[in-house]
C-alpha cells in the first residue's frame, strides 16, 4: 500500500489537539522512563556488575543523552505525531520506513513488559497469577483486563490524559524518594562499595553487560516519549528539547539514589556468594520486609502497580501514535489513521494496539525476557533517527540551521551508541530480535505495489544499508563475547561493532542524501505534511 496522500494526512493531523506544554511533556517522558525499571533494575545491575553498576547508570545517562539530542533535533525541526517512525521514511525511503515501522509495531511489547511487572508484584497479594517467572492462565486473564482498562483510559481527550498522568508522575517521584530515605536510615552497611570482591567484583567489562542485560538501558529508555506527542504540543520547538532532557536528568538522579540504597542496605548474610547470589522476586518490597519496614513494604507493593501502570498508560498512548504514523506511512491500512474529531485521539490505532499487547503477553513470561527482546527492537529507531538527522543536514536538503549545536558529530556517535546498546544485549536475545525485524523485509515485498522494476530496485538500493546493518549485528553478536561464541574476543568485539557501524552510518547518510535529492527533483516533499 502506498503512503497516504498529503491532503488526507493533513486532515487527520489537524484533528490532533495541540494542548501539551513543558510540564505535561516532561511528565510524559518521566512517566514513560520510570516504570518497572526502578523496581527491578537495581538488583539486576548489582547481580551483573556489583557496585560498579553505578558507572553503568552514569554511562547510560550520558549515552542516552547523546541519542536524545538527535531525537530533539528531529522533534524540534520536524514536529509530527508519531514522528519517530515517520522520520526514517522521509530520509531513507520505504524499505527502511517499513523495517523501522515493523520494529516499532513489535516494540509494543514494552507495554506488555510493564503489565507483566504489575502482575509480578500483584502476586504478593494474589499468589495464583504468577508462577515460576511466568503468568498463569488466571494471571494472563487479569493482565488482559488491565490492558483493556488502560486502553479505555486513553480513549478520551489528550488534555485529560495529560492531567491524569501528571498526578501519577507526582506519586512516582514521591515513592522512590521515600524508599531511598527509609532504606538508608534503616539498613546502612558501611564499606559496601569495596567489600565482597571490591568495587568491580566481576570486572569493568561487566558494566557494559549491565547496561542491557541488567535492565539499565531499558530503564533509562523511554525519553523519546514527548517526541511522539510533538504533533500535540503547543510550542514543540521550544518545549520538546527541554522536556526530553529534563525527563532523562530527573530519572537518572532517581535511579542512582535507588542503586546506592540497594547496595548499602542488602543484609550481610545474603552476600555470602557475592552480588551474584542476591536474588529477590520483588527486590525493594522484600528488602523492606527484611528490614522490618512493614509500612514501606505496603507502600511499595501499592506503587508496584501504579508505577509500571503509569508507564503502561503512557505506553498505550505512544503505541497509538506509532500505529497512527504507520498508517500514514502505508505499512498499515489507512483505516487506522483516522483521528476521532471529537476527542482528537486515534481510536482505531488504540484498538489495534490492544490486540498486539495481548498477543505479546502470550509467548513471554518473565520481565527480563520481554525487556531484552523489545528493547533491542526499539533501539533500532534511534539508529535510524541518527541517519535521518544527518541526511536532513546534508547540502542536498539545503542545510537549514540546526536546533542542537554540534549535531553533525553527535549523529554518528549516536548511531554507534545505539549499535553498541543492541550488541551488548547479547546473542541469546538478538538471535530472536534481529531476525524478527528482518522479517519486515518480507512485509515490504508483500506490500510493494510499484511493480518489480526500476522503482523497486531504487528502493532496495537506498534502504539496503539497514538490511546489511541488521545482518552484520547478528553475525557480530554470534562471534562476540556477549553470550556469543567468543570467537571475537573482548574488547575487540565492541570495537569491531563500532567500526562497522560507523562505516554503515556514512553509507546510509549518502544513500539518504541522494534519496532526498531525487525526491526534491520529483516534487515529493520530505516535510511532515508529506
Amino acid at each position: 500500500m502506498g503512503e497516504a496522500d498529503a491532503s488526507t494526512v493533513a486532515t487527520q493531523e489537524h484533528r490532533l489537539r495541540r494542548v501539551l506544554g513543558f510540564w505535561g511533556l516532561t511528565a510524559i517522558g518521566f512517566s514513560n522512563i520510570v516504570g518497572s525499571g526502578w523496581l527491578f533494575a537495581a538488583m539486576y545491575a548489582a547481580q551483573t556488575a556489583g557496585p560498579a553498576a553505578l558507572l553503568s547508570w552514569v554511562g547510560a545517562g550520558v549515552l542516552c543523552g547523546l541519542v536524545a539530542l538527535v531525537m530533539v533535533e528531529l522533534g524540534a525541526s520536524r514536529p509530527e505525531g508519531g514522528g519517530t517512525v515517520r522520520w526514517p521514511l522521509y530520509a531513507s525511503g520505504r524499505l527502511v520506513g517499513t523495517l523501522i515501522g515493523w520494529s516499532a509495531l513489535l516494540s509494543v511489547g514494552g507495554t506488555a513488559a510493564e503489565i507483566s511487572a504489575i502482575m509480578q508484584y500483584a502476586a504478593h497479594y494474589l499468589p495464583g497469577i504468577y508462577h515460576g517467572h511466568r503468568l498463569t492462565l488466571s494471571g494472563l486473564g487479569l493482565a488482559v483486563a488491565l490492558s483493556v482498562l488502560l486502553t479505555a483510559l486513553n480513549w478520551f481527550a489528550v488534555r485529560m490524559f495529560a492531567r491524569l498522568n501528571n498526578l501519577v508522575s507526582m506519586f512516582k517521584v514521591l515513592v522512590p524518594i521515600v524508599t531511598i530515605a527509609a532504606l538508608f536510615a534503616s539498613g546502612w552497611h558501611s564499606g559496601r562499595l569495596t567489600a565482597h570482591g571490591g568495587f568491580a567484583p566481576y570486572g569493568y567489562a561487566a558494566c557494559l553487560s549491565a547496561l542491557a542485560t541488567g535492565g539499565i538501558v531499558y530503564s533509562v529508555n523511554g525519553f523519546q516519549a514527548p517526541l511522539d506527542f510533538s504533533g500535540e504540543a503547543r510550542n514543540p520547538r521550544r518545549t520538546i528539547p527541554a522536556s526530553v532532557l529534563a525527563g532523562i536528568g530527573l530519572a537518572l538522579l532517581m535511579y542512582l539514589g535507588l542503586q546506592l540504597a540497594f547496595l548499602f542496605s542488602v543484609p550481610e548474610n545474603l552476600l555470602g556468594h557475592g552480588w551474584h547470589g542476591v536474588d529477590f522476586e520483588s527486590p525493594f518490597g522484600q528488602l523492606a520486609l527484611i528490614l522490618n519496614l512493614q509500612w514501606l513494604s505496603s507502600l511499595l507493593y501499592a506503587d508496584a502497580v501504579l508505577s509500571p501502570g503509569g508507564s503502561a498508560y503512557v505506553g498505550v498512548a505512544i503505541d497509538a501514535r506509532h500505529t497512527y504514523a504507520l498508517a500514514k506511512n502505508g505499512l498499515l491500512p489507512r483505516f487506522f489513521m483516522r483521528v476521532n474529531p471529537r476527542h482528537g485521539i486515534p481510536h482505531r490505532a488504540l484498538a489495534l494496539n490492544l490486540a498486539v499487547i495481548v498477543v505479546f503477553l502470550l509467548p513471554f513470561g518473565g520481565w527480563q525476557n520481554i525487556v531484552a527482546v523489545m528493547g533491542d527492537m526499539y533501539l533500532l529507531i534511534y539508529a535510524a533517527s541518527a541517519v535521518a538527522v544527518a541526511a536532513f543536514r546534508t547540502r542536498a536538503t539545503g542545510g537549514a540551521p540546526s536546533w542542537v549545536p554540534g549535531v553533525r558529530w553527535i549523529a554518528p556517535v549516536s548511531f554507534v551508541v545505539s549499535s553498541e546498546f543492541v550488541y551488548w544485549s547479547g546473542w541469546h536475545d538478538l538471535r530472536l530480535a534481529l531476525p524478527l525485524v528482518l522479517a519486515g523485509l518480507l512485509v515490504f515485498l508483500a506490500m510493494w505495489r510499484g511493480g518489480y522494476g526500476s522503482a523497486l530496485l531504487a528502493e532496495l538500493r537506498v534502504g539496503a544499508w539497514l538490511v546489511v546493518y541488521l545482518a552484520a549485528l547478528t553475525l557480530l553478536s554470534w562471534l562476540g563475547t556477549f553470550k556469543g561464541s567468543g570467537r571475537l574476543a573482548a574488547p575487540y568485539d565492541s570495537l569491531t561493532v563500532a567500526a562497522v557501524s560507523l562505516a554503515i552510518f556514512y553509507w546510509a547518510v549518502r544513500a539518504g542524501a541522494r534519496h532526498l535529492s531525487l525526491s526534491a527533483e520529483a516534487g515529493v516533499s520530505a516535510s511532515p505534511a508529506a
